[in-house]
């Protein structure tokens, strides 16, 4: 069984077909999907859909680049509150993205701290977006505590270096289509030196569809050819990889197994 760590099968892009869409990954033999928050107005929907299937779990949290007026920027204390419903295994997507800086540099630190802060409250494990950041990402984990709830790095594309700073604060490396890119080949090689019990595989759908897909709309079936192409570059089996990353995922989100 695979595990597609990272998805966002409420966003509209699949409101057409989602049914089709969790009957082709149940097809594809991925068997527990995370549906990740990117802001508050749209978690009761993400809630929802978690709560219709024991397959999906839910995440709550505010993207980097959702842009917020100061009186609607959560506190560390509403995540927390939100994070209390066992559907709910994580706090995020949070971090800090300076690439299409939607946000400002400051009110992204700001909240990526609350975040960091309610997911030591709840005990429950953050999702780090990080773009063009990586350096003030690391730092802020850092000295805001991160390592006490750990989480993953969720969709890396960065380098050996920044996965490094990750894996040393106790962070699982998550891997999406990316990773089958033809221009992909220095992360290929940071892939290769990722312990095996800290890999996790992901879609971000409906975003990055791997090869032979790439350009198309992503789907949590498609996590099938990412695990394909690790365990190529590991020297595995799929069954190896998929068995694995399936029994990381569980035991960092461990509120997914209830």
């Amino acid at each position: 069984m695979l595990v597609d760590s990272h998805c966002h099968i409420d966003f509209p892009d699949f409101s057409e077909d989602r049914a089709g869409v969790l009957e082709r990954a149940v097809s594809a033999d991925v068997g527990h999907l995370l549906c990740v928050s990117v802001n508050l107005s749209d978690f009761p929907e993400v809630l929802s859909l978690a709560r219709q299937s024991a397959r999906i779990s839910a995440s709550v949290g505010v993207h980097p680049n959702t842009c917020l007026e100061a009186r609607d920027e959560p506190s560390a204390e509403l995540l927390e509150t939100l994070a209390e419903d066992p559907k709910v295994v994580a706090l995020g997507e949070t971090g800090l993205d300076f690439y299409r800086p939607d946000c400002a540099a400051d009110t992204q630190k700001e909240r990526f701290a609350r975040h960091i802060e309610a997911a030591k409250r709840s005990k429950k494990p953050l999702i780090v977006h990080t773009r063009s950041a990586a350096d003030e990402t690391l730092d802020l984990m850092r000295s805001e505590g991160a390592a006490e709830p750990g989480g993953v790095m969720h969709c890396f594309s960065e380098d050996w270096a920044t996965a490094k700073g990750a894996l040393d604060q106790d962070f699982y490396i998550s891997f999406s289509g990316i990773v089958t890119f033809k221009n992909a080949q220095n992360l290929r090689d940071v892939a290769k030196k990722v312990p095996l019990d800290k890999i996790l595989v992901e879609t971000d759908a409906p975003y990055l569809a791997p090869v032979p897909y790439r350009g198309k709309r992503n789907e949590p079936a498609f996590v099938r050819h990412t695990a394909e192409c690790l365990a190529e570059l590991r020297g595995l089996d799929l069954q190896t990889l998929a068995e694995q990353t399936t029994a990381n995922f569980f035991q960092l989100f461990s509120g997914a197994r209830s």
